[in-house]
Formats: C-alpha cells, sequence, structure tokens
C-alpha cells in the first residue's frame, strides 16, 4: 500500500475525471522513480512470468524550495501501466507533445560492473519525463494523472471507463491512412519537416558518440595493460622498481576509472536520447491536425456536393455530369413526389453537413491554436534540455582529459624519481 506522507496531498476525485485536483501554488510536486525491483505472478491468461515493477515518489515542491525533506508518498507501478497513461493522454490530448517514455530494456557499456536494477533505476530516474507532462498544465485538469501516482488500486478501472481505447484504435487506423490536405497549415509543415530533421541529427550524434565511447573504452584499457606492465616490471629491477610500481598504480587507477565515466556519459545520452523519441511524439501532433484539416476539407467538400445536388434539382439545370442526370435524360424526370421527397432528404443532409463542418472547424482552429502554444513550449524546453546537456558533456570531457594530464604528470615525477 502507499506510504502516506505529512506533506501537501492533492484531492482526488473518481466521479470526475476532468475537474481541476488543486491550485497550482499547492499541488506541484517532484516525481522520481526511486528503485526497481524482479517480481514474479501471473499474467492474463493465468502463465507465470516474471516482471519489474518500479517505486515512484512524490513529494511536494514547495517544500523542497522551503528545505524542508518530508517524506515522500511512495508506489509500484509496472511498465505497461506508464503505457497505460502515455496512451491515454495521447488519445485525451492530441495537441500536446506528450513526453515518451524511456527505454523498457536498456543497453549500456557498463552492465558487467553494476546491478541490472541498479542500472533500470538510473534510467528512469532521468528518463522519466512525468514531470514535463506537469509543465504543460495537464496535472492541473487531468485527475487520473494524479491517480496514476497517489491511488494504489482502482486507477486503472477508471481509465478503461473513458473508452479511451475505442477512440486510440480509431486515432491509430485514421493516422496509419494515407490521405493528402489540400490546404496544409505551412506552420506544420515546417515543424514536421523540424521533427524529422531533429531526429537525423540526434540519430547522427547518437551514433559518433556510441564510437568515441567505444575508442575511449579501448583506450582506458590500454592504460591498464600500462599499469600491469610497470607493475610486473618493477619486481625485476631494484633502483627503479618503487618509481615504477607507483607509476603503475597511478594507471591502474585511470583505467578503473573508465566505468563511472561510461556511466556519466549513459547519462547525457540519454538525455539526447530522449528527444530522438520527442520527434516522433511531435510528428503525432502535426499528423493529428494534417487528419483534422482533411476531415473538414472532406466535409467541406461533400456539403459543396449536396448543396449543388439541390440547386439542380430544384432547378432542373444539371451543370455537372452524373449518371443520374444521364438517367432522366434517357427515360424522363422523375415524378414531383419524388422531387420533392430527394429535395427534403437533401435539405436534411445539408444541415447535417453545415453542422458538421462547422464542429470541424473548431475542433481544426481549436487544435492548431493549442497545438501550436505546445509546440512551442516544447522548443523552449529542448533547448534549455538540450543546451545543458551538451555543456554539461563538455565539461566532462575537460574534467577527464585533466584527468589523463594529471595521470602522466604523476607518472613523470615517479620516473624522475628513479
Amino acid at each position: 500500500m502507499m506510504a502516506q506522507s505529512g506533506g501537501l496531498k492533492p484531492s482526488v476525485m473518481l466521479c470526475d475525471v476532468t475537474a481541476p485536483v488543486a491550485d497550482e501554488a499547492s499541488a506541484l510536486m517532484e516525481i522520481c522513480v526511486a528503485e526497481a525491483e524482479k517480481r514474479n505472478g501471473r499474467n492474463t491468461v493465468n502463465m507465470q512470468e516474471t516482471f519489474t515493477v518500479y517505486l515512484v515518489e512524490t513529494r511536494p515542491m514547495d517544500a523542497v524550495a522551503e528545505g524542508r525533506n518530508p517524506a515522500p508518498d511512495s508506489l509500484w507501478r509496472r511498465y505497461s501501466e506508464f503505457e497505460l497513461l502515455r496512451n491515454y493522454l495521447l488519445v485525451t490530448y492530441p495537441y500536446i507533445v506528450v513526453p515518451p517514455l524511456p527505454e523498457k530494456r536498456v543497453r549500456c557499456y557498463y552492465y558487467k560492473q553494476k546491478n541490472i536494477h541498479f542500472v533500470l533505476v538510473e534510467k528512469w530516474r532521468f528518463s522519466l519525463k512525468i514531470n514535463v507532462i506537469i509543465s504543460t498544465g495537464l496535472w492541473l485538469i487531468e485527475n487520473l494523472f494524479y491517480l496514476c501516482f497517489w491511488q494504489e488500486h482502482g486507477w486503472k478501472e477508471v481509465v478503461y471507463e473513458t473508452g479511451f481505447q475505442a477512440k486510440a484504435d480509431s486515432r491509430l487506423r485514421a493516422l496509419s491512412a494515407t490521405f493528402r490536405v489540400r490546404n496544409p497549415d505551412k506552420r506544420f509543415m515546417e515543424m514536421k519537416h523540424y521533427s524529422d530533421e531533429l531526429q537525423s541529427h540526434t540519430s547522427q550524434l547518437l551514433r559518433a558518440r556510441v564510437r568515441v565511447a567505444d575508442r575511449l573504452y579501448g583506450v582506458y584499457k590500454v592504460h591498464g595493460n600500462y599499469g600491469r606492465v610497470f607493475s610486473e616490471w618493477s619486481a625485476v629491477e631494484k633502483e627503479m622498481g618503487d618509481g615504477l610500481q607507483s607509476a603503475g598504480h597511478h594507471m591502474d587507477a585511470f583505467a578503473a576509472s573508465i566505468d563511472d565515466i561510461l556511466e556519466e556519459e549513459e547519462h547525457y545520452a540519454d538525455q539526447l536520447k530522449e528527444y530522438l523519441f520527442y520527434a516522433e511524439a511531435l510528428r503525432a501532433v502535426c499528423r493529428k491536425h494534417e487528419l483534422t484539416q482533411f476531415e473538414l476539407e472532406m466535409a467541406s467538400q461533400d456539403l459543396v456536393s449536396k448543396k449543388q445536388q439541390h440547386e439542380e434539382i430544384a432547378t432542373g439545370i444539371v451543370r455537372t455530369f452524373s449518371f443520374k442526370g444521364m438517367t432522366n435524360k434517357l427515360f424522363g424526370q422523375e415524378a414531383p413526389e419524388q422531387r420533392e421527397a430527394r429535395l427534403k432528404l437533401l435539405e436534411e443532409l445539408i444541415a447535417e453537413g453545415e453542422e458538421t463542418v462547422k464542429e470541424k472547424t473548431v475542433e481544426c482552429e481549436e487544435h492548431v491554436d493549442r497545438a501550436w502554444v505546445d509546440m512551442q513550449r516544447f522548443k523552449e524546453q529542448k533547448d534549455k534540455d538540450l543546451r545543458e546537456a551538451l555543456i554539461n558533456y563538455a565539461v566532462m570531457q575537460i574534467s577527464m582529459c585533466k584527468k589523463g594530464t594529471q595521470m602522466w604528470s604523476n607518472a613523470k615525477d615517479c620516473f624522475l624519481k628513479m
């Protein structure tokens, strides 16, 4: 069960999943994954399985800012539960660039040196971007977001009761369909192109980083060989033995530091990798706009067609070729009763079409306005995150080079004393 803390706790309402849950001043919270744990259980088909659960801790940010350190509220969540929350947010808020989840299975250089649970926790600690969802404003209006992190049981049932899965299936089919918008929004076209470029450049940077890290690992292991050779050499030298052995110790310590360096590099690589996945989330928002615009254009085209049919029947003047027009010419005009019935039906369809066009227009305009605001927020956050990550990466490289220089300076002093 969830451990209760003495800190502020937002109120949650199971009956209304869209009502505001708390005001901004009191509901800001810090969310992190504290640890991971392997468990055994049975899945939906009653088969034994092993899975990982993550201990999620929440703490009020105002308490942290004031220097207080209250015990955090905590509960365990599976990866699939994070996926459920994100899928719900994707369907419910298609205009939001919903943060991607970190990778479910991680690969890094230091698996042999680190416990797998530690690696998973570190990955999630640095990669879980639920706090970014808070910055979008969803935390103010979305009760299910709070239920996921504050209520141990029952929150998934509330999610399923919203019927979002049917919308998700429909959305997936629509977004995977092939269509072409006649009047695309230039801003969204540019943003879609930008997301492609962001993904491409980030992929290239990550591939280059892997090659550099691989060579760096080899260089450090060479220094480990230096240390072994100097230590063995010192055993057969009387005058130079102490100097060689000391130099070997410096080399060994330098070579052993590669694990911590690669661990730190993985942290910065994760920050870059997040934006590799963010590019897909950004494209999804642009794609949703295209779909909304396409539906509006199809509804408008259908309305124009029905109005034209109504005019042709009412006036008897056929301006476009149609099978019905050819039939009337060959076999004569339809009876007045049939004509009136068709006119009445078209009038009803035109009224429905006008309402549909009106709804689609509002939906499209709202999506454009909200999506554009959130995409600008995303770009500002992206610039801040990437600038910070790249600066820290450069600082780490400078520090690493200084350590290498210092190690060789120490080795030089050892050689001078021989």
